[in-house]
């Protein structure tokens, strides 16, 4: 795995152990959480999903947020897909959209992959300005497709895509 990605704002570098503490704290802010569900449901998380690849999000050293990406490679449909939360008290700084960019580039120009997708809550909207500044497309809305994290019911998630062509 690529020890570290440098974008403009952030280094997006491999989880480690010393990362574990902040980033389940970050996970279990009201927020993320929100999203993400409860950090305790996953007692091994951020390790726990062998299949993806798990990057910590630093700002000069410090631990701002979390990034992973799957891969499909089947060659019918190779691509990659991305997932990531921030510190909600670093909101509104850029970071989002620097981690966004940065794995944009190394799944494009390092993995070689020509097509990326990610798949917001349809209705998280500062995700979806994020990814679209980086050139991510609505493709649809996914009706009932995730379930909520507090587990009683289903919402719509949006299905966004980008090809190597649409990066910013």
């Amino acid at each position: 795995m690529t020890t570290e990605l440098r974008g403009e704002i952030v280094i997006l570098t491999p989880v480690t152990e010393a990362h574990v503490q902040e980033l389940r704290r970050i996970r279990g802010t009201a927020g993320v959480r929100a999203r993400w569900g409860s950090v305790e449901d996953s007692p091994t998380w951020p390790f726990d999903d062998p299949s993806t690849a798990h990057f910590t999000v630093l700002e000069e050293g410090v631990v701002r947020g979390f990034v992973q990406y799957g891969e499909e490679d089947d060659p019918m449909y190779r691509h990659a897909s991305v997932d990531l939360f921030l510190d909600p008290a670093e909101h509104g700084r850029g970071l989002g959209t620097d981690t966004v960019r940065t794995m944009a580039r190394h799944l494009l120009h390092d993995r070689g992959h020509h097509r990326l997708v990610i798949d917001p809550a349809a209705d998280n909207h500062a995700a979806i300005r994020c990814y679209k500044a980086v050139g991510f497309r609505e493709v649809g809305v996914m009706r009932g497709y995730e379930r909520d994290t507090e587990g009683d019911g289903w919402h719509d998630g949006l299905l966004m895509d980008l090809l190597a062509e649409d990066l910013t």
